[in-house]
């Protein structure tokens, strides 16, 4: 008798779960490694200067946003799992959410060290708060391009 794993990893329903598992998780990493940059940041900004709270959240925020690209493609991947899933369909919903997963992964991580240096621009210089945005949304593109990667890879499964 064979081991239910090895059934479950080599099936179509497998490699479909395991697209949306990366799609989802790997970003998500990212984001919370970025946050977490770009908090620390923050926090140090803030015990100086607590009026500058607003400013450095949003910077801090910016990183989430690879974990809901990440979110989205995963909750397709989910929607389009029937029972008569083919192995083709489930090995190519696990290269769709190799984009979002890898590409959300290093942008949000990267995303996050470009926001702490935008918090450190604006504990010196307040007004300097959009520039750091413009900053932190260049490192966003690259998500937003993985993103619709894996949507146009989506739409033709």
């Amino acid at each position: 008798m064979q081991n239910q794993t090895s059934i479950l990893l080599f099936s179509p329903l497998g490699y479909a779960l395991l697209g949306a598992a990366i799609a989802f998780f790997v970003a998500a990493l990212g984001s919370s490694k970025g946050v977490g940059i770009a908090g620390q940041a923050a926090a140090g900004v803030v015990a100086e200067d607590p009026g500058k709270f607003a400013l450095t959240m949003i910077l801090q925020a910016l990183p989430s946003t690879q974990s809901i690209y990440g979110l989205v493609i995963a909750i397709i991947m989910l929607g389009k799992i029937t029972p008569e899933l083919t192995i083709d369909q489930g090995t190519a919903m696990l290269m769709a959410g190799l984009p979002v997963g890898f590409v959300g992964y290093l942008s949000g991580v990267y995303q996050g060290k470009v926001a702490a240096a935008g918090i450190n621009l604006i504990a010196k210089r307040p007004e300097a708060f959009g520039n750091a945005m413009i900053f932190a949304i260049n490192v966003e593109l690259f998500a937003i391009f993985s993103f619709a990667a894996s949507i146009f890879m989506l739409g033709k499964i």
